[in-house]
């Protein structure tokens, strides 16, 4: 799996604070287009968000699916994109005290076209992405996305 990771200047609890709000979610995912709907539940084990993948007029209709979670520590998706195919995701939170945690972010294709390109390819496109998703995650949790007021 690629693994990015990321130090924070915002707490854990305000990044998961965006996290758990699944309408944010193509907020700070790189490649996510827009949320159609978001099952009540999430981010609870089995809920899903329904979401498009792409840039208009090319957008792909598909879900990401809530496969283990630990609240305020760790969230396990399985995210699809077909016919692109699908990919497990696995985000973590470290407390790390005062106003910083660290973030890490493991991706790999699992089924589909993806999988076939070959890892030494695949990794690097994958870190890339997953970058620019830790920094937008890390803008949001700052700014105070998710935050109820």
């Amino acid at each position: 799996m690629s693994t990015v990771t990321q130090l924070f200047k915002s707490p854990a609890a305000d990044v998961w604070k965006v996290i758990e709000d699944g309408w944010l979610y193509s907020g700070w995912v790189v490649g996510a287009s827009r949320i159609r709907a978001v099952d009540e539940q999430w981010p609870q084990v089995g809920a899903k968000l329904h979401h498009s993948v792409g840039s208009w007029p090319f957008l792909i209709d598909d879900s990401t699916r809530v496969t283990s979670m630990e609240p305020g520590q760790k969230l396990e998706l399985l995210a699809r994109g077909w016919p692109l195919g699908e990919a497990k995701v696995l985000i973590t939170l470290e407390d790390l005290g005062g106003h910083q945690c660290r973030v890490s972010i493991a991706e790999d294709a699992v089924r589909g076209p993806g999988k076939v390109v070959p890892k030494a390819l695949r990794d690097p496109m994958i870190s890339v992405r997953n970058r620019e998703t830790l920094r937008r995650l890390e803008l949001m949790a700052a700014g105070g996305a998710g935050r109820k007021n």
